[in-house]
């Protein structure tokens, strides 16, 4: 009898989920597939693309791809403002520093040994000299250690190492990472306290930086063009990074050299720090430079007179990080084929799956936005231009489906890729996540983990992809992600190490869920506030 209990109540499940399929879903998600995915991703995240970094070449040849990939589908050019119907141009910009000039004692130093940080330059230029130099030896402070102690750097030129920490031991875990940047995040605050007017930091491995390197620091990161005034962006402090060649010319007076002080302090543990008399003087011009960044945009209007005006949005970022920097480098490229060559495959693949329901007249009700974003390794840039320069109204925005990193697995679940990452889709609209995971049980049923479906993750991975730009208007979003893995941001996130059947396993998740909010009776209702909380009526 029991037996007999299981086997009714199991058969009963399968009769009410076939109940709840759209057998019309079910024909047009057969075009997404692990061989049409692979057809993609094995020329976005190919040599020839060059990582795709934004405003390069290997960006705006992926964008061409995709254009070209919409148009071939049917998709409409919705832009209305620019040359290209299917590209929204993004003003993207660096602030780029020239004519750098360092004098020691009034000789002038070779370029080739400093390097000025773009965001020590306001716009209207950098003019600086000092008389004062504090060499504060790695600028640590923590229990038993303290460069600072006893040390006045306020208004004058502190002088460190850019790396090293003289007490840390063999077998200390090596920060890398995140952990890295918080751990010098945390020390700047630190020596800032301070309140130096410069700081030098000494390279003892300077001949080793790259042109590439040099050339980044020089120009600064790419940004959005912004009303604000330009010299805002300048930090409170001069930086400058120099050669060992340059520090023992500061030093020289002391009989002693940076190399010297480094091998003091080891031995010893103890600091080293000195104040020495010199005048220094920095100059630098700064300009703004244009650069190339375009979202990708194809439109499919939807059949209902009514429904068509409201907009479901589907997207991924077709950029990554580019080339290594790294002269000794074996493998160049950072090709990102999971990070985010897997979500651009999956809007694609989503793309062509709905205009070939519309071309057979299965259309979606409401009408889809397929958007593969620039900038978003660079700061979340595209979609925060397109968030603020929306084609259509945010209003008429009913949900953002954000693909970013499908293709692989985690390295926290090892041996087991049959899940994806969902963060975000209760965040703002239970209605939203009931939706998500519906579609999930009717037509995919993968594991759904919402590990970091949280605003305390500390990854805070709920911030750091497109979505967030369409979360910060209200608009409910749901973000499908596989998590890290070892290759991630490295020359190892290759094609070759794709899962392509979890990939189109994924992908389908995502248009099954997208079927059902561009068909279904109504939006997702927003019934929380940004912080999460319930909304009241009022």
């Amino acid at each position: 009898m029991k037996k007999q209990f299981l086997y009714t109540g199991f058969a009963l499940m399968l009769s009410v989920s076939a109940l709840a399929q759209d057998q019309n879903a079910i024909k047009y998600s057969q075009t997404i597939t692990k061989d049409r995915g692979y057809s993609h991703l094995s020329i976005l995240a190919s040599d020839k693309y060059e990582g795709r970094e934004t405003g390069k070449k290997g960006a705006w040849m992926a964008a061409d791809y995709i254009k070209k990939q919409f148009k071939s589908f049917g998709l409409v050019g919705p832009v209305k403002d620019g040359k290209d119907p299917y590209f929204q141009k993004v003003d993207l910009v660096t602030y780029d520093v020239s004519d750098t000039k360092l004098t020691i004692d009034g000789k002038a130093q070779s370029a080739k040994d400093f390097i000025i940080s773009s965001n020590s330059v306001p716009m209207t230029g950098l003019d600086f000299n000092a008389s004062d130099v504090v060499f504060a030896g790695y600028g640590i402070t923590k229990d038993g250690y303290d460069d600072l102690a006893g040390v006045n750097a306020e208004g004058k030129v502190l002088m460190i190492f850019s790396a090293g920490d003289p007490t840390a031991k063999p077998t200390d875990e090596k920060l890398t990472g995140r952990a890295a940047m918080l751990a010098r995040q945390k020390m700047m605050t630190n020596l800032m306290k301070s309140k130096p007017k410069a700081i030098l930091f000494v390279d003892l491995n300077f001949g080793e930086i790259s042109a590439a390197t040099k050339a980044a620091a020089a120009n600064g990161r790419i940004m959005l063009k912004s009303e604000k005034a330009p010299a805002q962006r300048a930090a409170p402090y001069v930086s400058i990074t120099i050669s060992p060649a340059i520090a023992n010319t500061i030093l020289k007076s002391s009989n002693t050299t940076v190399e010297a002080l480094a091998k003091k302090i080891l031995e010893s543990g103890k600091p080293a720090s000195q104040e020495l008399k010199i005048a220094l003087t920095a100059s630098a011009k700064k300009k703004e430079t244009a650069h190339r960044g375009e979202n990708v945009l194809g439109f499919l209007e939807g059949s209902d007179p009514t429904l068509k005006e409201e907009i479901l949005v589907v997207t991924g970022h077709y950029d990554h990080i580019g080339l290594v920097t790294d002269p000794k480098a074996t493998d160049k490229v950072n090709n990102g084929a999971d990070d985010d060559g897997s979500g651009t495959t999956g809007v694609l693949m989503l793309a062509e799956a709905f205009s070939k329901a519309k071309k057979e007249g299965h259309g979606p009700k409401r009408s889809i936005l397929f958007m593969t974003v620039v900038g978003e390794e660079k700061g979340l840039l595209g979609s925060e231009w397109y968030s603020e320069h929306p084609v259509f109204p945010i209003a008429n925005t009913i949900t953002d489906l954000n693909i970013d990193m499908i293709g692989r697995g985690d390295d926290d679940r090892p041996g087991d890729n049959n899940f994806v990452y969902i963060i975000g889709s209760n965040m703002l609209s239970d209605d939203l996540d009931r939706i998500g995971k519906k579609a999930n049980t009717d037509y995919v049923n993968i594991t759904l983990d919402e590990k970091y479906n949280n605003r305390t993750d500390p990854n805070q991975f709920y911030y750091r992809s497109d979505h967030y730009n369409f979360a910060k208007f209200g608009i409910p979003v749901i973000f499908y992600f596989n998590g890290v893995h070892k290759d991630y941001h490295q020359p190892g996130d290759e094609v070759s190490k794709i899962d392509f059947p979890m990939l189109a396993k994924r992908a389908q998740l995502v248009y099954f869920t997208a079927w059902e909010l561009a068909n279904g009776a109504h939006r997702p209702v927003v019934n929380k506030n940004a912080d999460g909380t319930l909304k009241t009526a009022n």
